[in-house]
């Protein structure tokens, strides 16, 4: 009975490691990649739609990113939401392509990028935490309602802590990742 809902809070929680994963995709490190860029939403047509199905995306050297739009027309659209992203870099257009040139990282901006990650880590975190109470709080309702027994709740509890174990050694070996990423010059 209990297993259904671990069943449903592993899907959440895959869910949550999913996410944080891509966020760490997209975070700039100390050389270029088109996971900075592609989820960009670009005004096309009235409609906001992700850069990577605009364009084609490409990083040909470590310090910069190309960006070819399919429908030549969407060029100025495409520069106008880099302009507005938060990614912080400047395009060019010649006319066809976009080229972003990433300025080399500094000491003090690895450093708070670094920090940005270890605060979205802990944020994800927090989320696997409420969703473990969710499930715990389920878990003892079943017990008091007697559709589960004693033995049960215990195997359910313990099947818990193993789910958040796994899910916060993975944080820690995305977290690891990144790090080394960001601090390789």
């Amino acid at each position: 009975m209990y297993q259904k809902i671990i069943n449903n809070l592993r899907l959440k929680m895959k869910e949550v490691i999913e996410k944080l994963s891509e966020n760490f995709r997209g975070m700039r490190t100390g050389k270029a990649s088109a996971a900075l860029v592609e989820n960009i939403l670009v005004s096309y047509y009235g409609a906001k739609t992700p850069l990577k199905q605009m364009a084609n995306i490409t990083a040909p050297d470590p310090n910069l990113i190309v960006i070819q739009p399919w429908d030549a027309n969407s060029l100025g659209d495409i520069e106008l939401a880099l302009r507005n992203s938060d990614v912080g870099l400047n395009p060019s257009s010649d006319g066809r392509l976009i080229r972003l040139s990433l300025p080399p990282m500094t000491a003090e901006r690895r450093e708070e990028l670094i920090q940005l990650i270890h605060k979205i880590s802990e944020e994800s975190r927090i989320v696997l935490r409420n969703l473990r109470e969710e499930a715990w709080k389920e878990i003892k309702k079943l017990e008091n309602q007697k559709q589960i027994t004693e033995d049960d709740r215990y195997r359910a509890e313990k099947e818990l802590n193993k789910e958040i174990s796994d899910c916060n050694l993975k944080i820690n070996n995305l977290i690891e990742d990144k790090e080394k990423e960001i601090r390789t010059i």
